[in-house]
């Protein structure tokens, strides 16, 4: 089973709208929940969890952080060794927990972060993403495409070693929009940031783009 945790993001739902648009077969393996930690926080989905996407930044949309029984149970799951696919921000799903902000690759920082670093910005203008020069075993699979005016995740905090997949360029340079780093237990992390109003979120190529990620965190 997938486990798919979102908040609604300000109410443009990226989330549902994303999951709402995943090919059935993969809908059909998910559940997903929208604005409570319930389960999260329940380490129930510890049993059969197969894969955890996340797309959501903690203590957002006037929800509480996640407590200390969901961090116990993404400590396990990460100890186990288990992937994670981190849509938008979700590098900042559990940004009050010390150990996860050192662990996700490349951060985004909430204002007042806790390590005292500047908070990351997001433009907002059309922007196109673009496959990086790299070997990952994704590379061949991730589709370049163009999105319409839309918030651009940049200034993003490197916390650990990653490789990036994807990038965009634009007037404020460049920046990493797709990356995998390996957790310190050898689990997988994939972030992949574009996608927050509905028209990018519904973008075939974006979601073609998720689908093979998704795919890849599955295989054993």
């Amino acid at each position: 089973m997938i486990y798919f945790l979102a908040d609604d993001h300000y109410g443009v739902h990226p989330g549902k709208n994303i999951f709402e648009n995943l090919p059935s077969e993969l809908q059909n393996n998910i559940t997903f929940v929208e604005n409570d930690w319930t389960l999260l926080q329940s380490g129930e989905w510890l049993k059969d969890c197969e894969l955890l996407i996340l797309n959501m930044i903690g203590t957002t949309c006037n929800l509480p952080h996640p407590d200390k029984n969901a961090e116990k149970a993404i400590k396990t799951w990460c100890e186990k060794g288990g992937n994670m696919l981190l849509l938008h921000g979700s590098s900042a799903a559990f940004w009050q927990w010390d150990w996860w902000r050192k662990i996700v690759g490349y951060r985004w920082v909430r204002p007042n972060d806790p390590d005292g670093v500047p908070n990351s910005t997001h433009p907002v203008k059309p922007y196109r993403l673009r496959v990086t020069k790299n070997r990952h075993p994704l590379s061949s699979k991730l589709i370049p495409f163009d999105l319409d005016t839309d918030e651009i995740y940049t200034e993003l905090e490197q916390v650990s070693p990653a490789m990036v997949l994807m990038d965009t360029f634009i007037e404020e340079g460049v920046f990493p929009q797709c990356l995998e780093t390996i957790a310190p237990w050898g689990g997988k992390f994939v972030s992949f940031i574009p996608g927050h109003h509905i028209h990018a979120t519904a973008n075939k190529k974006l979601i073609a783009n998720i689908t093979e990620i998704t795919k890849y965190l599955l295989k054993k």
